[in-house]
């Protein structure tokens, strides 16, 4: 499954950046995150690697961050191994004018077993809604700073 969302957010380039790589900001604007460890590598640099734990409702989440490539605000590649899942996510941010900035998020996700791959097939709207809501957490957590 292939999507891509996008958003505008109200704030110079720099600043979006900024708040978007400092990992202490992540847990004040994703939903859902409960704790984060580094594992490995130089944070923020290819290859680093982080263990992340969500709650959604009732189920618990754990899975791996790993960047792929790093040279924001162009392109930030990262990808997400959970169980029965991989993420591969394309993060751009685009200079509109002085105070504004597109937020750009492609998306790929592979499911691996059966359960999974009936869940990807049955509801795709689903992961594009909460990646959606990702991007407009973050907005409204950029424009309060």
């Amino acid at each position: 499954m292939k999507y891509t969302c996008e958003i505008t957010i109200n704030k110079p380039i720099e600043e979006v950046v900024t708040l978007f790589t400092n990992p202490d900001n992540m847990e004040l604007w994703m939903e859902g995150l409960q704790s984060f460890k580094h594992l490995s590598g130089e944070p923020g640099k290819e290859g680093a690697k982080t263990e992340l734990h969500f709650k959604m409702g009732k189920r618990e989440i754990t899975m791996i961050e790993t960047i792929i490539k790093n040279n924001l605000p162009d392109e930030m590649v990262t990808t997400y191994e959970a169980k029965g899942v991989h993420n591969k996510i394309n993060t751009k941010f685009q200079y509109i004018d002085g105070n504004s900035t597109k937020y750009i998020s492609e998306n790929y996700f592979e499911f691996k077993g059966f359960f999974m791959k009936i869940m990807g097939a049955l509801m795709p709207g689903a992961f594009k809604k909460q990646s959606m809501k990702y991007l407009q957490d973050f907005k409204t957590f950029a424009e309060k700073q």
